[in-house]
């Protein structure tokens, strides 16, 4: 520790800090443009100068390392001379175009230009004019602004890992741009919007909307991925324009994913539906709730009479509240059936007996940047999980090893220190090679019930150098991503995957897809944990009579679409509970309009058991109504006992009294479960996964996402020898089959793919007919 004296207060702070860290410590504000406490030190914007006593010149508080017996003087004349002489350099070629700047209200400059810029300036030459850069369809430019605090450009390199942006030129000829003309298409492009201390870079899809001071804020939670990251909600006339983020380290940091930042346009799409509806005669007709909702409960009575209750199918997206995946458990449960899930891109159920608990991360998210050795199965990580993406990679930068199994080898950003890119149908063989190896680097000894799948299995110097990674270290995980748990043998890489965590010392865990990926186990949502009754997979491979839908778009949110739609199409009835129009228009009888996160309260239960609760930033829209309040009025419409509840904090308290996850009810273990088999299969095999922008009915209708090229329409990509052995060009048109489904798409070379695999997919328009996301697949000329 060291002691240190700021404008005469006393204190002792450790060695190694900085001016800028002890000023902080004690409170004392120290203008700044370049300093941000996530980037490293560039000490360029120099509005940071200090005086410190016996120096021959200021200081930049930012850069300057603290010594024992420092006294530094903030605000005496000499600091505050040199302070206002920076600031009268950044005004020089700044445009004066503040009244018309979508930073106004919110900047820096001209917040510090009050104190510190002079009435008048001194400079009567031209100022400079800067051409505008083109970054992509989510951050709009005015480079004449820039101050080139290279904020943006460090938070590429340090913070999204991808440098695509920087700067050339030197004095008033310098500017920020991105390479060769490039646009943006980082997954966290739009943090630059936050980072940026001008009007340099604004939101386009924000831009000329509001002013700051018109916007009411409200704080929320992010309904897309298992973080749950924490929100700002900023509204205008019951409209929401913005979403910003609301900095908590042990969660979000003080970052956004652009997919949790730009979705709230979704919230306001044309496709809304607003009013409750009723098919009758083929046609559409908008009716009152009292009436849409009597027409239910009168079907599914009538249904139950004539076919019993485990005729009816509950299917829900895990992107719902807790408290709207509890009640319609419980009126599933109060009609007779447990046919009630929300794993609806699951294909393969057979653990479910031995499910110890909800599937969980494993650990706090704020240990992962702390890890020394991390083997992820199966994930397109920087898709699915971008933040996540964001901590191991700065576990990575700190020395982590990481391993990678995985049927696509994309760029993660970061060093792999080990990857086994195999067809899907390989990769439990994988983990077995893993398995067995690491038991002889470790000692230990492999459960009698993986023995004999592994006794003769050859294994490769990929997988030995992986278990030999995992057999070294302290701090461990071995992390099951969204494409392991869609896997057509998800079980088995569940139980191997167990055993290599045993076997290294290493903590089990599970990249939650949605926010309540976690709470729908809790809420009761699965058919597990004692709970009889139909996984979706079988709901939708026998027809049920009546289906209800919450939240669910099956075409587009199923482990197998085709399948889905004939069955939805078979029904007596479905009811689709849904904030939008959507292709229930064909398969359903009635449409209920129920409000999406922003104009409900509820909870949602993160990847890593986290409760967070939220209350509706904006009214329902139209006659929209809240998911759970229509469930409620349901359950006593149908004559089910408790269903009185007033408020969603009620219906949170029936479930969760202390508002935290009960004891013992997160465990990734799995009780006495049984490797089938680790032979490869040589069939074709498709790898579907979830685009980043279609994960979620929100996110599907977000239209300046949906302008990235992260976002572009699917094609089949496959390595050069199968193509050649196709006989087909890469860039041409193929017939993709699977079964009776078809579709038409373009192909294009991916040698980094292995064998038999057809990479293309799922939860989009154009495969929405297509079969398993991981099914068997063939192409031919189209």
């Amino acid at each position: 520790m060291l002691e240190i004296e700021i404008d005469g207060n006393k204190i002792a702070i450790p060695a190694g800090g900085t001016i800028m860290d002890a000023a902080a410590q004690v409170g004392v504000y120290i203008p700044h443009f370049c300093y941000h406490k996530k980037l490293s030190i560039a000490a360029n914007c120099r509005m940071c100068l200090v005086q410190v006593e016996k120096a021959a010149k200021p200081m930049p508080a930012c850069a300057t390392p603290i010594t024992d017996g420092m006294k530094v003087f903030t605000k005496s004349d000499y600091a505050v001379k040199a302070q206002k002489g920076v600031m009268e350099f950044l005004l020089i070629n700044h445009p004066l175009d503040c009244p018309i700047c979508d930073q106004g209200g919110e900047c820096s400059l001209q917040d510090l230009a009050v104190g510190y810029g002079g009435s008048a300036s001194r400079y009567q030459e031209v100022k400079r004019v800067v051409k505008e850069k083109d970054l992509g369809p989510l951050v709009s430019t005015d480079m004449t602004r820039c101050i080139h605090c290279t904020r943006c450009v460090r938070f590429g390199t340090e913070i999204a890992g991808i440098m695509e942006m920087g700067q050339v030129g030197r004095g008033e000829h310098s500017e920020i741009m991105p390479f060769i003309n490039k646009t943006i298409d980082s997954e966290l492009s739009g943090n630059i919007i936050d980072l940026c201390p001008v009007g340099a870079l604004t939101s386009k899809p924000f831009r000329y909307t509001a002013r700051s001071w018109e916007l009411s804020r409200r704080r929320s939670v992010s309904p897309h991925d298992g973080l749950g990251s924490n929100l700002a909600v900023q509204v205008k006339n019951n409209r929401v324009m913005r979403v910003l983020p609301l900095e908590n380290e042990a969660v979000n940091e003080c970052w956004l994913s652009d997919k949790d930042r730009f979705s709230y346009e979704g919230l306001n799409s044309e496709q809304r539906l607003t009013k409750p509806m009723v098919k009758q005669d083929g046609k559409w007709i908008e009716v009152d709730w009292q009436a849409a909702l009597e027409y239910v409960a009168n079907g599914l009575k009538q249904i139950r009479e004539l076919h019993g209750a485990d005729s009816i199918g509950a299917l829900a997206t895990p992107h719902q509240t807790v408290e709207e995946l509890y009640l319609l458990q419980k009126l599933m449960r109060g009609l007779g059936t447990g046919n009630v899930d929300a794993r609806l891109r699951q294909t393969d159920f057979t653990s479910d007996t031995a499910l110890t608990g909800a599937p969980w991360l494993g650990m706090p998210v704020a240990e992962l940047d702390k890890l020394d050795r991390v083997l992820l199965i199966g994930s397109t990580l920087r898709q699915d999980h971008p933040l996540l993406a964001h901590r191991l990679r700065q576990a990575v930068k700190h020395g982590a090893q990481f391993n990678l199994v995985n049927p696509v080898d994309d760029d993660l950003l970061m060093k792999i220190a080990n990857k086994a890119i195999v067809a899907p149908q390989a990769m439990v063989n994988t983990l077995a090679q893993i398995a067995a190896t690491l038991a002889t680097h470790t000692g230990k000894t492999l459960p009698a019930t993986v023995v004999p799948l592994v006794a003769d299995i050859a294994v490769n110097a990929e997988n030995d150098a992986i278990a030999l990674s995992l057999s070294s270290g302290e701090r461990k995980a071995v992390l099951l991503g969204n494409m392991a748990q869609h896997h057509m043998q998800y079980a088995d890489l569940h139980a191997l995957a167990q055993v290599i965590a045993e076997l290294s010392g290493a903590t089990l865990g599970f990249l939650g897809e949605a926010a309540n990926s976690v709470g729908a186990y809790i809420a009761g949502a699965v058919p597990v944990s004692g709970k009889a009754g139909l996984n979706s997979a079988a709901m939708l491979a026998t027809p049920r009579k009546a289906y209800l839908l919450l939240g669910a778009e099956p075409e587009l949110d199923s482990q197998n679409p085709s399948q889905a739609i004939r069955a939805l199409q078979s029904a007596d009835m479905v009811v689709a509970m849904s904030a939008y129009k959507h292709a229930a228009l064909d398969y359903a009888d009635v449409l209920l309009p129920i409000a999406p996160f922003t104009e409900t309260a509820g909870t949602f239960i993160s990847t890593e058991g986290r409760v967070q609760s939220f209350n509706g930033a904006v009214k329902p829209l139209g006659e929209t109504r809240p998911a759970w309040k229509v469930l409620r009025v349901l359950g006593t419409m149908l004559g089910l006992n408790g269903f009185a509840y007033d408020t969603a904090e009620a219906v949170r308290q029936a479930l969760l009294p202390h508002d935290e996850v009960p004891a013992g009810a997160l465990n990734n273990s799995l009780s006495s479960f049984k490797v089938a088999s680790v032979a490869v299969a040589d069939a074709v095999m498709r790898i579907g996964e979830v685009p980043m922008y279609q994960a979620d009915a929100i996110v599907r209708r977000a239209e300046s996402l949906q302008k990235t090229h992260n976002a572009e329409a699917p094609v089949a990509q496959v390595n050069s020898a199968m193509l050649a052995n196709l006989g087909i060009v890469s860039g041409g048109m193929v017939t993709v089959k699977q079964g009776e489904a078809r579709a038409v798409v373009r192909v294009q070379v991916n040698d980094s793919l292995p064998q038999n695999c057809v990479r293309l997919a799922s939860s989009h328009a154009h495969t929405a007919g297509l079969g398993a996301v991981m099914g068997e697949i063939s192409l031919e000329r189209a």
